[in-house]
């Protein structure tokens, strides 16, 4: 399918993508900013949900936010983990897209969504947001009483950067005996930090997110550590067997669309249930232009729909 028509000026416009930052705390106010701007303009407004509730909690060596989305209706409510992206490098849980984001999974979707602020490179390098992401789990669980959800039914899920950290996530909680999580929602996950796929070259330039700019976050993620490690690029592991089931969706545009694909395939090959769902027409960033693309709308319904259904699935078979 050809590139959606919105996207070709907007792509025109987007200012050069980096490929060295000097200054993070600049790059990231500067970023901050230029999202809210497309927020204004291009997304739709969040849901009313029941509360929005801010709590710090402890990790190795500091302490992590967390935002916490409780829909409307009565509880106890699934719990929905979301993993917001931006590289390994920028992003946050105060960004407004993220809010809308959760907002909509909250309401639409009938569940509890905790947004993990988890420190960011290169100040905190691999695997300190990994680790931060499988403590704001672990801590999910032990309070699942107070947040009003069901421990047997936890999702996991995030975009980008944040759906590499919760593939990451899915395969540190299996590998070390921690909670059961019911499914992994993978939004335009990059999977492979080696970048050796055919839409890393193919794909490259052109669509926004530049294959420079992801081997730049990359680097800054890793440290000068080996892109090989499984909680680094999960695509590359060994052994995926014994994981959660895997709903993936993919841009069509996007240098790493081969990541998600690839991944469904190796899940199923090891007797994962997962599914991929190629989003024709979008680019890496354009599932959030719900107030102006109707196939963004579309991917909004169907992430609900399957968060929807993996509850619905859960209950039946409990």
């Amino acid at each position: 399918m050809p590139l959606d028509p919105f996207l070709e000026p907007l792509l025109a416009s987007l200012p050069p993508s980096p490929e060295e930052i000097d200054d993070f705390a600049a790059f990231r106010a500067q970023d901050q900013a230029g999202s809210e701007a497309l927020v204004s303009q291009l997304m739709e407004p969040a849901p009313p949900v029941r509360s929005r509730q801010a709590v710090t909690i402890p990790v190795s060596q500091g302490t992590i936010d967390l935002h916490i989305f409780t829909p409307i209706a009565a509880g106890p409510h699934p719990a929905h983990i979301y993993l917001h992206g931006g590289g390994w490098i920028g992003g946050s849980i105060n960004n407004s897209a993220i809010d809308i984001f959760c907002a909509e999974r909250a309401a639409g979707a009938g569940c509890v969504v905790i947004a993990v602020n988890y420190r960011k490179a290169p100040e905190n390098p691999f695997p300190t947001g990994l680790n931060d992401c499988y403590a704001a789990l672990l801590w999910t669980v032990e309070h699942a009483d107070e947040l009003g959800i069901r421990p047997d039914l936890i999702t996991i899920g995030g975009g980008s950067a944040g759906a590499n950290l919760a593939a990451a996530v899915a395969l540190k909680a299996r590998n070390e005996n921690g909670p059961a999580l019911a499914l992994q929602l993978l939004e335009v996950p990059a999977l492979d930090l080696t970048f050796s796929l055919p839409s890393h070259q193919r794909l490259a330039t052109g669509y926004g997110l530049t294959l420079a700019t992801a081997t730049m976050c990359a680097r800054y993620y890793l440290g000068g550590q080996d892109p090989t490690n499984p909680y680094v690029s999960p695509l590359l592991a060994a052994d995926l067997s014994g994981l959660p089931a895997a709903y993936i969706m993919s841009a069509e545009y996007d240098p790493v669309r081969d990541d998600g694909e690839r991944y469904a395939e190796r899940l199923n090959e090891a007797g994962v249930p997962a599914t991929f769902s190629l989003q024709k027409g979008h680019i890496h960033m354009s599932s959030a232009f719900t107030k102006a693309m109707a196939s963004a709308r579309a991917w909004r319904n169907e992430v609900l729909t399957v968060l929807r259904r993996t509850h619905q699935q859960a209950t039946a078979a409990g």
